[in-house]
This record gives C-alpha cells, structure tokens and sequence, in this order.
C-alpha cells in the first residue's frame, strides 16, 4: 500500500471495512475486529492509528510477530492475513492488515475458555446475535472455497505463461487477452480470480493453485509434503522429506514445428520426479535396446489418480499439507478434510461422482490430468491394484482426513 492511500483511507475515517487500533491493546481486543471482519465481507485494521484518525505510529518493535500470534492463538478458524507496514514519517509506521471475506465462517475469538462469535455492524465490532450466528453457518455451507479471493495477491501472481497456453492451445479461446486489463477481466469470469470486497481484483484459490506462481506463498497448504522412510514407520531420519511448491499444471509452450512441449513441470511433474527412485527398482542388467528395465512396485497410474484425487477434492479451509509417505510396505496419500457434501466410501467405490472443487476439476480434466468421467478410483485406481500387486487399496476416512493406502502386495513380500 502506497502512502497516499493509507493518508486517504484514513481521512475517511472508520467504516464496515476499515478499523483503527493502537499497538497497545490486549490480543484479544484485535481477535475480536479480525474476527468481526471475516465474518462479514473482509477489511483493513490500522495499526497505530487512535479513533480521532491520528497517526500515532507502531511502537512495538516485533508488530508483526505479535499480529501473527494472535491470528494462530485467538482466532478459529485459522486464518491466513496479509501484513505489510507503511512509512508515514521518519520513524513513523503504519501496520495494515488486510483480511478477505472468510471462507470458513463462523470465525470466533478463543478467550478464556470461551469462543465469541463477532461480527462487523458498521463502524462497530458487536457479539452476533444466535440468528447471525446461524446465518454465518448458512453461508459458511454455501461457500465455495475455491471461489474466494486469496488476500494480498494480484494478477501479477499468476504466471501468463500457462494462462496463455491454456486459453490459447487447451480450451481455443477465440479472444486471447492482449492486456492487463483484458486479462483480469477474462480471468474474472473464469472464476481464476476474484473481488476481495475492497475494490480489488485477486487470484481465487483456484486460480492460485491451478496458475500461480509459488502458490505456498500466499496459501500455506499449497502443494504436497512427499516423504519416504526405509521401515514400516515414521522414523527420525527419512530418506525423503521434501514441500512441493509449483501450480498445479506444467506450463506447455508450441515449438515451431506445431508439437507440444513441456517447458516447465507442475505439481504433478514435480511429485513423480521425486517419488520415482523410491517405488520404482532397475534390472542388473541391461536389455536388448541397451537400457534397464524398470519394476514398478505400484501402478503408476493409480498413484497419479489418488494424488490428484487428494489435491482436487481436499478441504483447502484446513490449513495443513496433503501428505504422500512411502514405506516399505506401502504408499499413503492423507487429504485434509471430511469427504465432500454426502460422500462416502462406498459410494465413492461405486463410482459415484460429487466434487468438492468443480473449478479446479475441470481445468485438470481440460489438460487430461483427471478421468474424463470423474471415476478414477473405480475404474482406475481398484483395478490397476488388483492386477499389479493383487490387492485392493484402503480407503480410511474420519472428520479430519481421508487417508488411501497402496499395499505393495503379496508379490513383493
């Protein structure tokens, strides 16, 4: 934020979207306005600013880490803001925290054993009454996560690169976008970015997952933690213990010759480079067309499609990472969050289909990543298992998590 728009805004006074507080005030006190705010359509609170609208500067000396800690201490659910502080003088700041509409509402303040639920009533933060509270719940059910803005981030966030490619090349747009504006406003309407209720246009979160350029920035649950351990277990040293960090599809460009090519690897990419060496064994020797044969220990396909599986129906209001382990003796894909709408096992066994992120979906089904039909795990994932390692896999769900396991089979044993 330039200076002149935090002068502005501040001559403006208080409102529904802006709030002026102090540096002094107990954890709870600025709880309460981050709370008040994402349970409404978002907003800015001012940090060193006095109700009358004077400036009278930080005077904490580690700000930011003790806003961080009352977002991770007082405020549930989890919250991901965006920070940043101004010079208005010589030594004289301005902390601005910029928070979007909720995607998980109703957000409440942890207090002494307590949670109060607030939400913004013009220029005041007030206890919602039990009707708001189930209006928040209300909506909270209707949201659609993927839909919402992702704070303090901008189309500059995206890399044009693969949104070229996939307007131009995947989906033949007829009208590529030949400016910023353009963009923004094509991008818009695809559901790839979204308004932040402050004016501003920002990447949606899928459009950051899907085209971004290091989504973890912005959304720490972005990517995929990929770990391999030697034993049946989590040990202390692991042979592989690495984060993810990349926008879900690879960025493909047209060689002159009119031939795709992939000029830099997505997630997906990313994860099989390094999962390969570990569920993957070369021959000792080498073959008639002077290579070595490589043995699989699980379809690779079944891998790819519970991987993808995990990334496109997970919950991204949890903020934790989607883990793959390998073991010795098997392959585990944790996704965060219950299973979608009416889901279950079974029925997701059965074949039916109910996805949690349509959007997301559909740009991964554009590029082939996904089953056309969206049902992957029956008639790709069960029956790879059963003729590769002559098992079937284990599906495991509870209100935190669906985990699958990949048993290495019988024949490996």
């Amino acid at each position: 934020m330039l200076k002149a728009e935090l002068l502005e805004m501040i001559a403006n006074g208080e409102n529904s979207g802006v709030e002026f507080k102090r540096d002094d005030i107990r954890p709870e006190q600025l709880a309460k306005e981050i709370v008040a705010f994402a349970n409404l359509q978002g907003g800015r609170i001012l940090l060193g600013v006095e109700d009358s609208g004077r400036i009278s500067g930080l005077q904490r000396p580690d700000a930011q880490e003790w806003v961080m800690n009352v977002f991770r201490d007082k405020v549930h659910p989890q919250i991901i803001p965006f920070y940043e502080e101004v010079r208005v003088e010589k030594n004289q700041r301005v902390g601005v925290i910029t928070l979007s509409m909720g995607i998980s509402k109703p957000y409440v303040v942890r207090h002494n054993n307590r949670e109060d639920v607030y939400i913004r009533m013009g220029d005041r933060s007030e206890l919602a009454s039990r009707e708001q509270q189930m209006r928040l719940f209300q909506s909270g059910g209707l949201l659609h996560v993927e839909a919402m803005p992702v704070a303090g981030t901008a189309f500059t966030n995206l890399d044009a690169g693969r949104l070229d490619y996939y307007l131009r090349h995947i989906i033949n747009d007829p009208e590529v976008p030949e400016n910023e504006t353009q963009w923004i406003e094509r991008l818009l309407g695809l559901g790839l970015m979204a308004e932040d209720g402050l004016g501003n246009a920002v990447c949606s979160v899928a459009g950051l997952l899907c085209f971004g350029i290091t989504p973890r920035r912005f959304l720490r649950q972005a990517g995929l933690r990929v770990m391999a351990f030697a034993g049946e277990d989590k040990e202390y040293q692991a042979l592989l213990d690495v984060i993810l960090d990349a926008p879900l599809v690879g960025r493909w460009q047209m060689t002159e010759s009119g031939r795709k090519q992939l000029a830099d690897d997505g997630l997906i990419e990313k994860f099989s480079s390094a999962i390969e060496p570990f569920i993957t064994l070369e021959a000792s020797e080498i073959n008639q067309h002077m290579r070595r044969e490589k043995a699989w220990f699980y379809p690779w396909e079944a891998i790819r499609e519970t991987v993808i599986n995990a990334l496109v129906h997970r919950d991204w209001t949890r903020s934790v990472d989607i883990e793959v382990t390998n073991y010795i003796d098997r392959m585990e894909v944790i996704s965060p969050g219950k299973l979608q709408n009416s889901m279950t096992i079974i029925k997701m066994i059965a074949g039916q289909r109910s996805p949690r992120n349509t959007l997301m979906m559909e740009v991964l089904r554009d590029y082939g990543y996904v089953d056309a039909r969206g049902m992957g795990v029956r008639t790709k994932v069960i029956p790879l298992m059963r003729t590769l390692n002559q098992v079937d896999p284990i599906f495991e769900e509870t209100d935190d998590y669906l985990k699958t396991t990949l048993p290495k089979g019988k024949k490996d044993k």
